[in-house]
């Protein structure tokens, strides 16, 4: 083994690809990969939000740990990581996309090369300067937000400008100009199925809603809603179950969209002759609810948006399946032990899951008295709801009934609640911390404040007189 190749999406939960059961989305590129893989059945994602869960697979650390639990790059983990690792062990090493948790958002972060596409717009992203120079009237590039999150929608590029075909597009670049006679690493890293949710054309019409499944809404949904954000609440947002089907529709398009870029970044590791040494692993930060429980969006510990796809390809090793749980935690120490990297194992919370298994995984968002916690076994789980100072436990996925005030007393649910409230304890974490440096000023979705203006600024000069754009900077309430 010589090379590496880390795929990674952004909101993909499992059960949107055919390795994974799902009969109507088309992903051939993944499902031949899983083929070749050991696929894990149990992932479990250690934060139901972006920044933490990437804090996580960088530093193989718990958000516990690394002390970020929300989406604040003031609070990013500081340490080397292991992107860094590899580059010092001799890797060639580029990241293409999002990485989205830096501190440092359009530095190197310890790779070679790093070509950068932070889903909004920014004179430092490589990205928005390719759009800016080749589609200079294309404002919303990656989707329109506010109101229209979660409203379908066809890109306004075409699908060779597309934010999905770019990362395609950069990724074989470096492939095909790589010296194949030395390690390689590559992470490609996609936004989509991220919302909102807008392949280009005609890739909408590759699924039809009325041949889709309907979202999971079972008959305690209202027990459960606790569990679940409040923002992202169907009812809330006026997203009828046929809504739901919709924007389903359109996620699956963009996760198609992903796989046929999977599928040339595979075809050019061919061409090379660097296929058969080639390490790949297929992941994704976690998942997205999609209409389920009556909730659109992520921040849940209830399996829609906390379970995520875990594939790993080693040239040589029998494909297969596990059960048993793991986390992106385990990531960086399981690839260092396959490249024979040194490394410290009680700086990581991980484990190398190719030798020893966990009984137990953990996630959590935002911490403290605002902390939503879970521990995960094989099957089950229990969460503890920091708001409202409560207990849930679960023994199958998906959820629909809340067994900790029938089981509370079991063996099993004891050590479990013992097992999270110690991992609780230890929580470093900061709630709401304020930031420091340019992230200070950043919005929700991590544009600062002299961004947004001049953006706006930009496009309210191509509106005829007569006609106005609202200049006012939305606050969190106000953006799904």
């Amino acid at each position: 083994m010589k090379h590496l190749l880390i795929l990674m999406t952004d909101q993909l939960r499992p059960d949107a690809l055919g390795a994974y059961g799902n009969p109507y989305v088309q992903t051939p590129t993944l499902d031949a990969l899983a083929a070749e893989s050991v696929i894990f059945d149990r992932a479990i994602t250690p934060s139901p939000v972006c920044v933490p869960a990437r804090l996580s697979l960088l530093s193989g650390q718990y958000a516990n740990r690394h002390g970020n639990s929300n989406n604040n790059p003031g609070l990013s983990y500081r340490g080397e990581g292991f992107y860094s690792m590899l580059t010092k062990a001799g890797f060639n090493s580029c990241c293409v996309g999002k990485m989205h948790h830096v501190w440092d958002r359009y530095g190197s972060m310890g790779f070679s090369r790093r070509d950068t596409q932070e889903e909004l717009s920014h004179p430092d992203d490589d990205y928005t300067a390719f759009i800016e120079k080749n589609y200079p009237g294309v404002f919303d590039y990656n989707g329109m937000r506010s109101e229209m999150y979660y409203v379908p929608q066809i890109s306004q590029l075409p699908a060779e400008a597309h934010p999905t075909q770019w990362i395609g597009d950069r990724s074989v670049e470096f492939i095909e100009n790589c010296d194949p006679d030395k390690p390689t690493f590559l992470m490609s890293s996609f936004i989509h199925p991220h919302p909102p949710f807008c392949p280009p054309a005609p890739w909408n019409k590759l699924y039809r809603s009325d041949k889709l499944p309907a979202p999971f809404i079972p008959e305690d949904t209202s027990e459960l809603k606790p569990l679940l954000h409040k923002t992202f609440d169907a009812d809330r947002l006026g997203i009828s179950p046929l809504d739901a089907l919709r924007l389903k529709n359109f996620y699956y398009a963009c996760v198609s969209f992903v796989d046929y870029q999977i599928s040339r970044i595979i075809d050019a590791l061919r061409r090379r002759g660097m296929y058969d040494d080639t390490v790949i692993l297929f992941i994704s930060d976690h998942g997205e609810c999609l209409g389920d429980y009556r909730n659109m969006g992520k921040r849940t510990m209830l399996s829609s948006a906390s379970a995520i796809p875990f594939m790993l390809r080693v040239p040589g090793m029998a494909p297969g399946r596990r059960s048993d749980p793991v986390s992106l935690v385990d990531v960086a120490p399981t690839l260092l032990s396959l490249f024979g990297v040194p490394y410290d194992p009680s700086e990581f919370d991980g484990v190398n899951i190719l030798k020893d298994r966990h009984e137990l995984v953990y996630s959590q968002y935002n911490c403290h008295e605002k902390g939503v916690y879970m521990v995960a076994g094989e099957t089950d789980k229990l969460i503890y709801h920091g708001a409202r100072k409560q207990y849930y436990y679960f023994d199958r996925s998906p959820e629909t009934h809340d067994l900790y005030p029938e089981l509370a007393g079991t063996e099993r649910v004891k050590y479990l609640k013992e097992k999270l409230d110690a991992y609780r304890a230890a929580d470093t974490g900061k709630a709401d911390a304020p930031a420091s440096g340019e992230s200070a000023a950043v919005n929700y979705f991590g544009v600062s404040r002299m961004d947004h203006n001049a953006r706006l600024a930009k496009e309210a000069a191509r509106i005829p007189e007569g006609y106005t754009i609202d200049l006012r900077r939305p606050n969190k309430k106000e953006i799904f």
